[in-house]
């Protein structure tokens, strides 16, 4: 029997009323801050008894959002590594900037990567290689591709859509935190099941295929970026960029920026190894310290894990990426700080004062970043996602399983800014539901599994409150609003392909190994007609780094 919801649609509020404001005035922060302060509303007034109580209801409203806020810091351990990793981070990219390590890989680089199309490429691959984070991901190769990107006069929204896209999607992929955290998911319901199920390793391979939306959007960036070819805003962000230069709207406010907030480099004649060596630093200390707190934690020797098999997964799960994160970042600010001194380009004294400054570049993004997990806190508190899923339950057919799977996932995702807890929210309810509408078919299952997955990064892409969103913009230099104004066009258009892909397997059976690749047909033949007819609209070119190499793109003569 279905509880009854405390809130009901009133749980809505909150995280909707953040998205719409934060879309439409283009003031993040703000819009975060007005979602939480409501939600701390509708508590005060639930809970209001008197007349008296029902007049300070926007007071109570206050210091309730600052109760979600402060604990957003320090409550959750995940949170504050994260925050920390970020700041250590924003040290070591200062560092590497004022010692020109970014400009010498720029140089280093532009004889290779020297047309639009091949910085894109260039981002594209680095953001596959880099699966075992997506935070990481984001920073390494936003960090490394942006001055290249600046050069061939790629917007930033560009950039911003193509770490986003490919981060957590790849993440979803390998070894990784989170294919541990799904796998995890996947066992406890299984545990729940009163009868027989396959092991969750399993469900999880088989439901990688599933995974639509993560394979076509990881499919999408390369299409973009092998016909450059655009569509909807960010055509006019694209076409800006070509015939202007400016690489961001000329009001927009990005969430750092190295020249404004750092000044230039200090060194005339930069060396590539400035850049290199604290980034090599800091994978290999995360990469070390993720294997020695796995091996650690969960007991087992490299040649069982090695093996494969359980041993792996148990390993996997056991990893402490987070906290390997803040090692890694510290890592590469102290080799930084090292090697500023070794080559004579800072002394301690300014070292110390471009690490503070590298906080101070971070400072909005863990401000959005705090407001946003405030607004999963206060989405929590009323219930939203259990009030979405239990509507959506009602609609539960073997042929629109994954359908409605997708899109409740999806709403919650967006709606919450967080794939991780929408998973966390609606695998309990996808997989047992799967189990009765497939008579306990390993492959709904996998197929249940997969659509969850492909649904929480979607809303995730989509909201501007998703903590991966907000770090993609800010490493990609992006103005956050931008970045998702512009990527939604995108993400809308491959997940109405992957709604069709849902739709024919759950009418006509057909294997994921052929409609998958029917849709990424579609998809490219959507990138060409929409392109075409957006550029009609507003007379532009649908392509408008067609031919564009290295000099047409930087200006030279």
């Amino acid at each position: 029997m279905v509880q009854p919801h405390p809130f009901g649609a009133w749980s809505l509020l909150p995280p909707l009323l953040a998205i719409m404001l934060a879309i439409l005035t283009r003031r993040a922060m703000l819009s975060l801050f007005l979602g939480v302060w409501s939600g701390g509303v509708l508590i005060a007034w639930d809970n209001a008894e008197s007349t008296l109580d029902i007049a300070a209801v926007p007071f109570v409203g206050v210091i309730e959002a600052f109760g979600w806020i402060v604990a957003s810091f320090g409550d959750d351990t995940f949170h504050a590594e994260i925050i920390t990793f970020t700041f250590l981070l924003g040290a070591g990219i200062a560092l590497t900037w004022r010692m020109g390590g970014s400009i010498a890989i720029a140089r280093a680089a532009t004889d290779r990567v020297d047309s639009h199309r091949r910085v894109g490429l260039a981002a594209w691959l680095l953001g596959l290689v880099w699966f075992f984070d997506d935070y990481a991901n984001t920073a390494i190769v936003g960090s490394a591709v942006k001055d290249i990107a600046d050069e061939m006069r790629m917007s930033r929204e560009k950039l911003a859509y193509i770490l986003d896209s490919t981060a957590a999607p790849v993440a979803t992929f390998g070894i990784s935190s989170w294919v541990a955290f799904q796998i995890s998911l996947i066992q406890n319901e299984y545990q729940n099941i009163d009868g027989e199920t396959p092991s969750a390793v399993a469900t999880f391979l088989w439901s990688i295929p599933f995974n639509v939306y993560c394979l076509l959007a990881l499919l999408m960036v390369l299409i973009v970026v092998l016909t450059r070819r655009d569509f909807g805003e960010m055509l006019t962000a694209e076409t800006r960029a070509r015939d202007t230069g400016n690489v961001t709207r000329e009001d927009a406010t990005p969430l750092q920026s190295m020249k404004e907030d750092l000044g230039e480099p200090v060194v005339e004649d930069p060396l590539v190894r400035t850049f290199v060596v604290p980034v090599a630093a800091l994978v290999i200390v995360v990469m070390g310290g993720a294997a020695i707190t796995g091996f650690q934690a969960a007991g087992v020797t490299p040649a069982e894990a090695a093996s494969g098999g359980d041993a792996l997964i148990t390993l996997v799960d056991n990893v402490d990426f987070t906290g390997a994160l803040v090692w890694g970042s510290f890592a590469m600010v102290a080799t930084a700080v090292a090697m500023s001194l070794y080559y004579g380009v800072m002394d301690l004294e300014e070292s110390m004062e471009t690490v503070l400054d590298g906080f101070g570049i971070m400072l909005t993004a863990v401000s959005i970043l705090v407001l946003a997990w405030s607004i999963g806190t206060v989405a929590e508190v009323l219930e939203t996602g259990r009030y979405v899923t239990d509507i959506a339950a009602g609609f539960i057919t073997p042929t629109l399983l994954p359908v409605v799977v997708l899109l409740t996932t999806a709403v919650i995702a967006f709606s919450i800014g967080t794939s991780w807890g929408t998973m966390g929210i609606v695998t309990p309810v996808a997989i047992p539901l799967a189990y009765e509408v497939g008579n306990g078919s390993p492959e709904v299952l996998a197929l249940a599994v997969g659509t969850v997955f492909s649904g929480a990064i979607f809303g995730d892409h989509c909201s501007p409150i998703s903590d991966t969103t907000i770090l993609s913009s800010t490493f990609a230099g992006a103005d956050h609003i931008d970045h998702v104004r512009t990527q939604l066009y995108y993400a809308v258009t491959v997940i109405s392909v992957a709604l069709m892909v849902y739709l024919a397997y759950g009418l006509f059976g057909l294997s994921p190994f052929v409609l998958v690749p029917l849709g990424a047909v579609l998809l490219v033949g959507l990138v060409y007609a929409l392109s075409e007819l957006d550029a009609g609209r507003k007379n532009v070119s649908a392509k408008p780094f067609a031919g564009a190499q290295r000099r047409e793109a930087s200006g030279d003569d």
